[in-house]
């Protein structure tokens, strides 16, 4: 798709239905939907073979053309492996480099958290997120 899929409710809506037509992709119910003319909601989950699924929230400005909030978490049946988000944790130092963008890692997923350098707020995250799960499922 050409140009910025956070320009519009109609061109995020265009990227979201072409990007879950992957072959990795077994079902979707990722909406997108608007209440306003210049925000949006994109939310929903992802499945892939062998019980691994992506859930997803992402709030949407087009007016400003960005994502001004979202959480991602990757499960494997109804265990969460790990997650995205942009609560802002300014007293840990070593999430600096991509404040507030962080992930959630085992094998305390609640405390230990590494910078996300891939998660951005001016561009779709799907592509590196589905990426990132099509690994998983080539070492499964």
């Amino acid at each position: 798709m050409a140009g910025n899929p956070l320009e519009s409710l109609t061109a995020y809506s265009q990227f979201i239905a072409e990007l879950v037509h992957r072959d990795a992709i077994n079902h979707s119910t990722l909406t997108v939907w608007s209440d306003s003319p210049h925000t949006g909601i994109a939310e929903g989950e992802l499945f892939f073979p062998s019980g691994f699924r992506l859930r997803l929230r992402e709030e949407l400005d087009f007016e400003v053309k960005l994502i001004t909030s979202y959480g991602y978490e990757v499960y494997k049946s109804e265990l969460r492996l790990f997650w995205y988000d942009d609560f802002p944790h300014p007293q840990i130092e070593e999430l600096a480099s991509t404040f507030p963008h962080h992930k959630h890692v085992p094998p305390n997923p609640n405390r230990n958290r590494i910078p996300a350098p891939q998660i951005t707020f001016a561009q779709p995250n799907l592509p590196f997120l589905l990426s990132e799960i099509e690994d998983l499922l080539r070492n499964a």
